[in-house]
């Protein structure tokens, strides 16, 4: 059978994530995201679509005239970081397009838990924590970020400090006291 009409082993699918890192959306829910997130976002979509994938549209056309391209390692390569970009570029304007954009720094001075506070809680066992609530799509947990999404962060949105909250993992259920609230400073009016 001609390679052609073969499916390809890579995910070809129209799963988006590009790497699958991101989980979906609830159901219903919205997209929240800070503005730098959206920024930063808004930037690696720019960055792909305005100087990697021109990159790898060149190197591919190139490797083509070289001839048989069954074996030909810079075209097979090419062509499938080609995809990879394109299913990133697809995810980001899909996701992008859904976003809302909402800026922590409104509730600066509050000790209420809303979105984009950062949350030093205490657990039963008396380990102090300390969570930045954003997005979906900006958390990092390496940087003490969860998604407003997360269980930790159910738990906490709403509450205020001194409040003990349930925090429900596999685990069982958990107390967790809520030290101190805060939200990044206001930034100046743009002139």
């Amino acid at each position: 059978m001609n390679k052609a009409f073969t499916k390809e082993t890579d995910s070809d699918g129209d799963d988006d994530g590009a790497d699958g890192a991101l989980p979906p959306l609830p159901a219903g829910g919205k997209n929240y995201i800070t503005p730098d997130g959206y920024a930063r976002l808004r930037d690696e979509l720019l960055q792909l679509m305005d100087e990697e994938r021109p990159k790898i549209v060149e190197t591919v056309h190139w490797a083509a005239k070289n001839g048989d391209r069954s074996e030909n390692g810079d075209y097979l390569y090419g062509k499938k970081r080609l995809r990879e970009i394109d299913r990133r570029i697809r995810f980001l304007t899909k996701r992008l397009e859904i976003a809302e954009v909402t800026d922590p720094s409104v509730h600066h001075g509050r000790d209420q838990v809303f979105f984009g506070a950062t949350v030093l809680y205490v657990d039963e066992t008396g380990d102090e924590r300390s969570v930045t609530i954003l997005g979906i799509d900006e958390a990092e947990s390496a940087k003490s970020q969860v998604s407003w999404i997360s269980p930790i962060a159910r738990a906490l949105l709403k509450s205020r400090e001194g409040d003990v909250v349930k925090l429900v993992t596999p685990g069982g259920a958990h107390e967790v006291e809520i030290l101190s609230v805060s939200y990044p400073t206001p930034r100046p009016a743009a002139e």
